[in-house]
C-alpha cells in the first residue's frame, strides 16, 4: 500500500515581513502546491492521501484557496482524507462546512475517533478533528485498533511532545494503539520515521516555509507499507525556502556576505545575521542595496559587538589570569592555523563565561 501524507499548509498565511505584493505572490505559490501535490499522487500511484490538519492558517479563508483546493484534490484518482487541526478546526461554521467537497474527499468532522474503511485495500483509516482551538487529551487514549485482519492507519492532528493542549499523543498510546502508520501533523519539522512498540510515525513538516523558524527544504511524504514493513520517502516541495546565515563581517562585509552565500539565493528568502567584533556598526542600507537583487526577499540582523581585549586579564592572580595564561601557551605551541583558530574560540567562550557576556561564534 502506497501512501502520501501531508500536512501544515497553512494556507492563506498573511507572510508577515515581507512586502504586500510578494506575500501575495507567496499565498499564490501555496495554493499552486495543491496542483503539485494532485500530479504527485496520481504519477505515483497513491492508493490513498493522508492529510493531517491545519490546511488552512486561519477560519478566514479566500474563496478561490477553497474552490482551488476541491477542484485539485478532485484530481487526484485515490481517496484523500482530512483530519481538521487546531488552526483549521471543524465546526458547523468552519471551512470544511462551507463546501461540498468531491467525492474522493473525506473530511473527519468529531472530535472522536471515527473509522473510514477503504475495502478495496483491506484498509481502514481512523481519524478525527480538532473542534476547538485547543484540546489537552490525547485522541488515542484507550483505542485499540479491532484484530480483524485489516490494515489500520491513523490520520490525526497532534503533539507527540506531551505537555501541551494541542491533543497530546504519548508514547504508549502509540505503541497500544495497533495502528500500523500514524500520519501526524502539527509540528512544523520532518520527524523522520519513528516507532512506538509496533506502531510506526511521522510528521512531514510543513511543505512550504511561512518564517524564518521554518527554514531549509520542506516537503510531503510517500509511505509505502508491505506488511509490517513501513519505509518512508521524503518528497521536496517548497517553491521557496527560508535560511539563515550568520556572518563575520571583518573589514568588507559586502566580500563577506558573497563568500558566504551558497550559489544560487534568487528564489529564496533569507535572513543574514552579522556577528563577531566590529569598530563601526555595519552598514545595512548599502549592504541590503548591494545584494537584494540576488534574494526573493532579504532581511538583515546586526549582532556585532565592539572589539574585546581578550588578554587584557591575563596578568591577574585569578581564574581568568590563570586560564588565558595557560590558553596563551597553547596558541603559541599550536600546530596549524585551524588549531590556533580553534583554542582563540575556546578563550573567547571561556572568558564570555567568566564575566557573564554572550558570546557568538
Amino acid at each position: 500500500m502506497r501512501l502520501l501524507h501531508a500536512a501544515d499548509l497553512h494556507l492563506d498565511s498573511p507572510f508577515r515581513g515581507l512586502s504586500v505584493d510578494k506575500a501575495r505572490e507567496r499565498r499564490r505559490e501555496s495554493r499552486d502546491l495543491l496542483d503539485r501535490m494532485a500530479d504527485l499522487a496520481n504519477a505515483r500511484a497513491v492508493d490513498a492521501v493522508l492529510l493531517s490538519g491545519d490546511l488552512f492558517d486561519s477560519a478566514h479563508v479566500y474563496r478561490e484557496t477553497l474552490e482551488g483546493m476541491a477542484r485539485s484534490l478532485g484530481r487526484i484518482a485515490c481517496p484523500v482524507l482530512i483530519a481538521p487541526g487546531n488552526h483549521d478546526f471543524f465546526s458547523p461554521q468552519s471551512v470544511y462546512a462551507a463546501l461540498s467537497w468531491p467525492e474522493n474527499v473525506h473530511v473527519f468532522s468529531s472530535g472522536a475517533l471515527e473509522r473510514f474503511d477503504l475495502p478495496e485495500l483491506q484498509c481502514a483509516v481512523w481519524g478525527r478533528a480538532f473542534t476547538a482551538p485547543r484540546e489537552d487529551g490525547s485522541p488515542l487514549h484507550g483505542f485499540a485498533a479491532p484484530k480483524d485482519g485489516l490494515l489500520h492507519i491513523g490520520c490525526l492532528h497532534g503533539d507527540t511532545m506531551g505537555g501541551t493542549d494541542y491533543a497530546p499523543i504519548p508514547p504508549e498510546d502509540m505503541a497500544g494503539s495497533g495502528l500500523t502508520y500514524l500520519a501526524l501533523g502539527h509540528i512544523h519539522q520532518y520527524s523522520g520515521l519513528q516507532r512506538a512498540g509496533g506502531t510506526y510515525w511521522a510528521y512531514p513538516g510543513c511543505p512550504e516555509g511561512r518564517g524564518f523558524d521554518e527554514c531549509g527544504e520542506k516537503g510531503i511524504l510517500q509511505i509505502d507499507i508491505d506488511g509490517e514493513t513501513v519505509k518512508a520517502g521524503f518528497i521536496p516541495t517548497a517553491a521557496r525556502r527560508y535560511e539563515k546565515l550568520r556572518v563575520e563581517p571583518g573589514a568588507d562585509a559586502l566580500t563577506a556576505i558573497r563568500a558566504a552565500l551558497p550559489k544560487d539565493t534568487a528564489d529564496d528568502v533569507y535572513k543574514i545575521i552579522l556577528t563577531g567584533e566590529s569598530f563601526a556598526a555595519p552598514d545595512l542600507a548599502y549592504l541590503r542595496q548591494a545584494l537584494e537583487r540576488d534574494f526573493f526577499a532579504l532581511t538583515f540582523s546586526d549582532e556585532t559587538v565592539p572589539p574585546r581585549d581578550l588578554w587584557r586579564r591575563a596578568g591577574e592572580d585569578s581564574l581568568a589570569g590563570r586560564f588565558l595564561r595557560r590558553m596563551q601557551r597553547r596558541i603559541e605551541t599550536a600546530e596549524t592555523e585551524e588549531e590556533k583558530k580553534m583554542l582563540l574560540r575556546a578563550v573567547r567562550c571561556g572568558i564570555a563565561a567568566l564575566e557573564g557576556w554572550e558570546v557568538r561564534l
